[in-house]
């Protein structure tokens, strides 16, 4: 069983990573830098107004890639995530990253908020040797 805080780690030492979903049959992927460990979970934020929401709604299977600063050690999710409604999540959210808040309040956007609920995790060093896949 893959262990959450490990992924949210190694995601967190990568600073931006890609985040893919699809539009339709079209694979979409962008830059994040936002995603928090809390209870076990691994959870993501995303504002409701964006179009990546509505991506994700439709269709709830998501890829996330990142890669470390020394270019060598990255990390690979393929995962099916949950969405969450608790509100204490966003304030979270706004924790970690205190400058998301002041954005979301003065804009009226509403921040939704999910986590990573099925899906396998492989981490690899030198470029491409896996070193470990995990199920969760």
């Amino acid at each position: 069983m893959a262990d959450k805080q490990k992924m949210s780690d190694f995601l967190g030492e990568c600073g931006v990573f890609y985040f893919a979903t699809t539009d339709g049959d079209a694979p979409v992927v962008r830059p994040i830098g936002f995603q928090m460990c809390k209870d076990g979970e691994l959870y993501f934020g995303i504002g409701t107004h964006k179009a990546v929401f509505a991506q994700i709604k439709a269709n709830p299977k998501v890829s996330i890639a990142g890669t470390k600063p020394d270019g060598t050690s990255w990390i690979r999710i393929n995962a099916e995530v949950a969405f969450d409604d608790d509100p204490a999540l966003v304030d979270a959210a706004f924790e970690v990253m205190p400058q998301l808040k002041p954005l979301y309040e003065s804009n009226g956007w509403t921040m939704g908020m999910f986590h990573l609920a099925s899906g396998n995790v492989t981490y690899y060093e030198n470029l491409m040797a896996p070193t470990a896949t995990e199920e969760f």
